[in-house]
């Protein structure tokens, strides 16, 4: 029996994933979160075979407890699948302990040779993505601002340009408002800009935010 959780906002994606990977791979037990809370507490409480999560979730980011699932089960592999670039997302989705990245425009029959790479132990890397490591290896590729940033900052930066005050950024993280300002700053100074307004036409023209 192959033990699967699936994080994701969107109660049709679930359905729709579950679909694809029973007509593949079978015989599967479910489990489903709908943010990061439920995901960690689904972790926490059992274990998985694979764990199938999206960055853009309701609080916290997929990318942000990546950390905190891998913590809790080291050896559980977590695929993600998110709408967000690869090539900007990827490489620190895998730094970050991710066995793959995946886009969600990916074919079905991808998405289950992925699932089997990692079940069996692989890694997952589309050609995309393998494609941005390999210029990155010859130090000649694109080196994106927010790649300065860190998972914590990044993760600040997404929810401000989706619109969200400091207040409401600090209460989604269960953080002061002062120590979202902070990150606030920092994220300016290292990306050499001065506004907000500047921070969301950035992320905006990035596609940090679907």
């Amino acid at each position: 029996m192959i033990r699967v959780l699936i994080v994701d906002d969107h109660p049709i994606l679930r359905s729709g994933l579950k679909e694809i990977i029973m007509r593949e791979l079978h015989p599967i037990t479910w489990g489903e979160a709908r943010d990061a809370q439920q995901a960690l507490a689904e972790v926490q409480s059992q274990d998985w075979d694979l764990v199938i999560l999206d960055i853009t979730l309701p609080g916290r980011s997929g990318l942000d407890i990546l950390h905190e699932l891998k913590q809790a089960r080291p050896k559980v592999p977590v695929l993600i699948l998110s709408a967000l670039p690869e090539d900007q997302f990827g490489k620190r989705a895998l730094k970050a302990g991710a066995s793959g990245y995946m886009n969600k425009e990916s074919a079905p029959e991808e998405l289950v040779k992925a699932i089997r790479k990692v079940l069996a132990g692989g890694r997952y890397v589309s050609p995309v993505l393998a494609e941005k490591l390999a210029v990155d290896l010859d130090g000649k590729g694109e080196q994106y601002l927010h790649e300065r940033l860190s998972g914590r900052e990044l993760e600040v930066l997404r929810m401000i340009a989706s619109g969200k005050t400091i207040t409401q950024i600090a209460d989604e993280l269960h953080l002061a408002v002062t120590t979202i300002g902070t990150h606030r700053t920092r994220i300016l100074e290292k990306m050499e800009m001065t506004t907000t307004t500047e921070l969301i036409r950035y992320a905006l023209r990035s596609k940090l935010v679907d």
